[in-house]
């Protein structure tokens, strides 16, 4: 069976048909030569050139190694331009002592966490005893950064959140999508820049017949049962997982990834991340230079044009030590709506950049994520081997502001549990802003903003709670909580597209300075986002080549 590719305008209510049947209109669309596989892009990159120097000059700098900053260094390179990647995080190649660069969900360890000393995973409890533990402090893949009112989950290292989501990829509704960017033509997203991006992720989508009979996926079957009984529509998810790959894993004849608990600490196997994708592409050129566990701590201009940017080298254990200065005749943020947020605040207050205007810091939110389980009877198990991709989601945005994403809980055992990630309307937005007491960036975000989401939320799960005589479970999130209102999976915001920069990213203020990642969206794509920033960052780098080049 073929990887099942997926055409842009792909979305959460389309038919499972309609997305197989143009499988190969997209494809003519694709714009990357292929996927390289794991093993041959892990050659690749430990095969990278040496971490730029102090005192070197690039044409252009991007910070962060991200679906927009992977886009971007791609897009750059086939024009031309020599360009170096600045990445705080580590360069995963290099296997543990296990023999696996990544570890499993059930079994974190000094890989799992960006410079903490205890684990602090997103379900923190199971059958209400806690779950974390202490862990050595490391340079690990998955940040869980804490705000006053918020922890915002992010991938840390090259591939950015690519390396620790679960793969949904997934194109807004169109009739949905002026809500998410009112200032970007819907025509030419999903006429050329959807399709582009579907097709350079490597998107595809389950076969719906190997579905039905798969053990690993009861759990999403249940799921649609109970979607479905109580009136609501349920839907298949595309996602950049390898389907074949998997099926293999199902029948023995591949080392597992998705059906050995592998996915909130990276993927071994079977994930096309962005290693495997844009930057594989990137990295093949060679014209792009990617310098890992690197930190970028300031951007200033420089006399007679282009900018000076200072970088901190990093150890795995967070220490600085070295202090880098390069210049770059343009640079690219690309750090996260988070990193890139929080440094434009930074440059901005402290005199490096003071001509940024007042929008830098603001339309922060969190994608109205909030998650809860619910508890099943025993006519209704999940399935002791769950896959950790999901598949499938539930869908109420039009009638309650909610789309549900059916998630795993691969515990190893039989729970009974229903697991979802939902995915909300929630208006609510925050604001980043300096402290130049503690030194750092603040976020103005409130636990009680999540109200909004848990109500839309609970448009979905007390009418099926009330159809099948079930309650939701309490045992998941400590202190005897139902919904975890407490984190994000997907921030955004925070340099919003024709505010903080122009209709392309381009920081009003500064020639050469751009935005080009998750920043730009104002708050909420409606669905999991990386599709659409990877689909904006198409464009904007695309009208960036023709007419500032």
């Amino acid at each position: 069976m073929s990887d099942r590719a997926l055409p842009g305008n792909a979305s959460p209510g389309i038919s499972r048909r309609g997305f197989i049947a143009r499988t190969s209109s997209i494809l003519g669309a694709v714009t990357l030569s292929g996927h390289l596989a794991p093993a041959e892009a892990q050659a690749a990159a430990g095969a990278a050139a040496a971490p730029i120097e102090s005192g070197a000059h690039v044409p252009a700098l991007i910070i962060g190694t991200g679906y927009g900053g992977s886009v971007a260094a791609l897009r750059l390179a086939q024009a031309g331009v020599d360009v170096q990647m600045i990445e705080m995080g580590m360069d995963w190649v290099t296997p543990g002592s296990d023999g696996k660069v990544f570890p499993k969900v059930t079994s974190p360890d000094y890989r799992s966490f960006w410079l903490r000393t205890r684990t602090k995973a997103p379900l923190s409890n199971f059958l209400g005893f806690p779950i974390d533990k202490d862990v050595p402090k490391y340079t690990g893949i998955l940040d869980a950064e804490d705000f006053a009112g918020i922890t915002v989950y992010q991938g840390r290292g090259v591939g950015g959140g690519s390396l620790v989501n679960g793969g949904m990829a997934v194109t807004p509704k169109r009739a949905n999508f002026q809500a998410v960017l009112p200032s970007v033509d819907a025509d030419e997203m999903y006429n050329t820049y959807y399709p582009r991006a579907n097709a350079g992720l490597g998107v595809g989508m389950i076969d719906p017949a190997w579905f039905e009979t798969a053990a690993c996926y009861q759990f999403s079957r249940v799921g649609r049962k109970h979607a479905q009984r109580s009136g609501f529509a349920w839907t298949f998810v595309p996602d950049v997982y390898d389907w074949d790959y998997m099926e293999q894993e199902a029948a023995g004849t591949v080392p597992k990834s998705a059906l050995d608990g592998e996915i909130l600490y990276g993927n071994n196997h079977g994930k096309k991340s962005l290693v495997q994708t844009y930057l594989a592409q990137a990295r093949a050129t060679g014209k792009v230079s990617i310098s890992a566990l690197h930190k970028v701590t300031t951007v200033t201009p420089t006399t007679g044009g282009g900018y000076t940017v200072g970088i901190d080298q990093l150890n795995t254990t967070g220490d600085t030590v070295a202090t880098k200065t390069v210049t770059a005749d343009r640079v690219f943020f690309a750090a996260g709506s988070v990193g890139t947020s929080k440094l434009l605040v930074k440059l901005k207050a402290t005199g490096a950049l003071p001509d940024l205007n007042s929008e830098v810091g603001k339309g922060w939110g969190d994608n109205g994520n909030v998650m809860c389980g619910r508890a099943n009877h025993m006519w209704d198990p999940t399935g002791k081997l769950q896959a950790t991709i999901p598949c499938s989601g539930i869908d109420n945005w039009d009638a309650g502001g909610a789309f549900a994403e059916v998630a795993p809980l691969p515990t190893g055992i039989e729970t009974y549990a229903s697991f979802y990630l939902s995915i909300t309307k929630n208006p609510n937005r925050a604001e980043f802003s300096w402290n130049a007491a503690t030194g750092k960036a603040d976020l103005s975000w409130q636990t009680a903003w999540k109200q909004p989401s848990i109500d839309m939320a609970k448009t979905i799960f007390d009418k099926i709670n009330a159809k099948e005589g079930t309650i939701y479970r309490t045992d998941l999130f400590g202190g005897n909580k139902i919904w975890n209102d407490t984190l994000t999976y997907h921030p955004l915001g925070g340099a919003v597209l024709n505010k903080a920069t122009d209709n392309y990213g381009r920081l009003h203020g500064y020639t050469g300075l751009y935005v080009i990642d998750g920043a730009l969206i104002p708050g909420n794509t409606s669905v999991n986002p990386f599709v659409t920033i990877t689909a904006l960052a198409e464009r904007n780098i695309e009208k960036i080549i023709a007419t500032d080049l």
